[in-house]
């Protein structure tokens, strides 16, 4: 196969709905890494479309996850409000090490749960490694929303298990994104501990 060849299969299998889905997204964490309350009017509708997406992949955990993050963004919409009216900006805070430990002991006892429920009460694809991608995306979600700087650290670990995920079920333009979104998620964690230096300064 030539690579006019590849890139024509590339092109054919490529869905529109997931390439506005991604472009949405792509929107809504590059608006997250510059602090913009913004963020919320595009990553609601993004991942309302990625729930149908995933979906028709297969992908249980990740389509549950949409919905997650549909409830989720509105709450951290609400918190980053909050943060602007009182401060005047989007605050970076920061977790204790006890609160991160009992974060990652939580991750990975969600990891185990719902991998295993995949696994065995449903015909999803690849079960365990959506798992960790999804539990790994809930408190990543879950720590933007208040405004804490370890959500990034979080969010380069769920960018690297997605690329390889999505590779593997041949969703090439979500697989494009999320090698996108690692870039961004980096270039997140550098603005924001700026930010937080900046604060504490």
């Amino acid at each position: 196969m030539t690579s006019f060849d590849i890139v024509r299969q590339f092109l054919s299998e490529m869905s529109p709905v997931e390439g506005i889905a991604a472009v949405l997204i792509a929107i809504n964490v590059w608006l997250v890494a510059r602090r913009s309350i913004w963020n919320y009017a595009f990553g609601i509708v993004g991942v309302a479309i990625y729930g149908w997406v995933f979906f028709g992949a297969k992908l249980y955990s990740d389509m549950l996850l949409q919905f997650f993050f549909l409830v989720v963004q509105c709450y951290g919409l609400q918190q980053w409000r909050r943060s602007q009216v009182e401060s005047g900006e989007v605050v970076v805070e920061r977790l204790g090490n006890r609160e991160r430990f009992v974060g990652l002991a939580g991750i990975v006892a969600a990891v185990v749960v719902w991998g295993s429920l995949m696994h065995r009460f449903t015909d999803a694809s690849l079960p365990w490694w959506d798992a960790s991608v999804a539990m790994t995306s809930v408190s990543a979600q879950i720590l933007m929303s208040v405004r804490k700087l370890e959500n990034w650290w979080l969010w380069i670990v769920a960018n690297i298990l997605s690329i390889g995920l999505y590779a593997a079920k041949g969703l090439w333009i979500t697989t494009g994104l999320y090698v996108f979104l690692l870039g961004l998620a980096i270039w997140g964690l550098v603005r924001w501990q700026s930010a937080r230096h900046e604060a504490s300064a």
